[in-house]
């Protein structure tokens, strides 16, 4: 050891130690949100407090061999594409679908979708056997209360939204009812996105017996939504959060400037 060279004297590395346990929050991550990327799991990881880049979060993911599975694409027909209106604040436009899933017994369930198109954050997600226009009305009173009635709802042609009771709960409160045409689901591209995202990670996923027991699990996955995922088109945040932030800067603007002393 004596006439051992100094430049070859090296400590033992430590980067394969570190990256030991990264590496298994990763992997872990990736099994619990199965459609998320090493993007959206490297937000969580910032999440809880640790200073990770996305370059390292990507080299474990690999060494991990981790990938989203792509999902296979469908015939559809070529249709033009509307451009939808590019909202400005909370409340402008909600938009509204429903989404059909089955209990083990066979019974059909229906989930009335509802999120807000600037914020992206769902607004309702109620679950129950049928829901007429009557139970909608009802449903987007319950969120206005406290979030306040949007400018504009958005629905397709379904005859929950074309029933006289939601025209008359639309008219009664002066919002504007978007109706899309016919056959063009593009036209309601926010809620179809956010529809496909509650199939994938919740409805396909797990197994209801029962619909108090669907209903805890579908409300459990709105608050993670809404609370916990982070959002590309939110900056990268949980919806919620985006929407809270927007509020208060929105308020600080509408709010006089204190005078200089």
């Amino acid at each position: 050891m004596v006439g051992l060279a100094r430049d070859s004297w090296r400590h033992p590395p430590r980067r394969a130690q570190l990256d030991e346990g990264m590496s298994a929050r990763i992997v872990e991550l990736a099994h619990e949100r199965r459609r998320f990327g090493y993007r959206r799991i490297a937000d969580l990881i910032r999440a809880e407090g640790t200073g990770i880049n996305d370059k390292r979060v990507y080299r474990l993911y690999r060494l991990a061999d981790l990938a989203v599975r792509k999902r296979r694409g469908k015939n559809r027909l070529k249709l033009d594409r509307v451009p939808l209106h590019e909202c400005k604040t909370t409340n402008e436009v909600w938009s509204m679908d429903f989404v059909s899933d089955s209990l083990a017994n066979g019974r059909r369930i229906k989930c009335l979708t509802v999120t807000d198109d600037f914020s992206h954050e769902c607004v309702v997600l109620a679950v129950d056997y049928g829901i007429g226009g009557e139970y909608v009305a009802r449903l987007l009173d319950q969120a206005a209360r406290f979030r306040g009635y949007p400018k504009s709802v958005r629905t397709d042609q379904g005859p929950e939204f074309t029933s006289r009771a939601f025209l008359a709960w639309s008219t009664g409160r002066n919002i504007r009812h978007i109706l899309n045409q016919p056959g063009k689901p593009t036209q309601n591209a926010y809620i179809e996105s956010f529809n496909g995202k509650l199939r994938d990670e919740c409805l396909n996923e797990h197994w209801f017996e029962t619909l108090p027991q669907a209903r805890v699990i579908i409300a459990n996955w709105r608050m993670d939504y809404n609370e916990v995922r982070p959002h590309s088109s939110c900056g990268r945040m949980p919806p919620a959060k985006f929407a809270s932030l927007h509020r208060q800067q929105a308020a600080d603007a509408a709010s006089p400037r204190r005078s200089e002393e």
